[in-house]
């Protein structure tokens, strides 16, 4: 339950599994939050960072939930798999091929599988990232027609950053400390030339993983002032979301 100034938003939450593409590979498994209720609400795909699906994650997942979205946190470590393999598999498909990755195959997958609830509203979808998982949100912008918008936190680019432009809108939230402000600067250039709404912010004085409260590098303004942005990005392109 999440009780705010003048409502309360009861949240359900629950672990699921996801069946991949291939006969025989293990479920995508993943974390569940969303209002309760007979509405049909925004979804918003959750992309971890190095840590994985852990409980920062699954905090943020409800935060999502509490402000009127179903809030999906895929875990793109889970296969079947030695974890460090994974890790190994998941990040270096990022740098040498993030548009046709096994990770960007689950990610189509999760927002498959989230249209067909039915406390979704299956035509406004939305997508987050965090580090790497940012380098995949902005990847699976510009490959997925039913993505709506997508946020981005201190992630890399891709390697063909021409590919944004045919992206949805994007919104990006980088810290000044750390080497991912010099891709945010890039790709901010980059939606700016092929006309791609967008919202881009460098927090100086910020560190990598600003937004992670359980991190030393921990940044609460910083933190904040993203969190209110993305969620004002997101209620212009995705509509506002139900929390009454």
């Amino acid at each position: 339950m999440d009780v705010g100034s003048d409502r309360i938003i009861n949240v359900v939450t629950e672990n699921v599994e996801i069946a991949r593409s291939k006969p025989g590979q293990a479920p995508l498994l993943a974390y569940l939050a969303h209002p309760t209720g007979e509405e049909r609400h925004p979804a918003i795909i959750i992309i971890h960072e190095i840590f994985g699906l852990n409980d920062n994650i699954r905090e943020i997942a409800r935060r999502f939930a509490a402000e009127g979205y179903a809030a999906l946190a895929v875990d793109l470590f889970s296969g079947g798999d030695n974890r460090r393999i994974c890790i190994i598999r998941v990040m270096s498909a990022l740098a040498l091929r993030p548009l046709k990755s096994r990770a960007i195959g689950d990610l189509r997958r999760a927002i498959d599988w989230i249209q067909l609830r039915p406390e979704v509203d299956a035509g406004r979808i939305g997508a987050i990232g965090f580090c790497f998982g940012g380098g995949y949100a902005l990847a699976l912008a510009c490959i997925e027609p039913d993505l709506g918008a997508s946020s981005v936190f201190y992630g890399t680019n891709i390697r063909l950053l021409r590919s944004v432009a045919r992206a949805c809108p994007i919104v990006g939230s980088y810290p000044g400390s750390d080497f991912t402000s010099r891709s945010g600067r890039r790709l901010d250039i980059a939606l700016d030339r092929y006309d791609i709404p967008h919202d881009i912010k460098i927090y100086p004085g910020a560190r990598h993983a600003f937004f992670n409260n359980t991190l030393e590098s921990y940044d609460p303004d910083s933190a904040a002032d993203s969190w209110q942005r993305t969620l004002t990005f997101f209620a212009e392109y995705l509509g506002q979301a139900c929390v009454a």
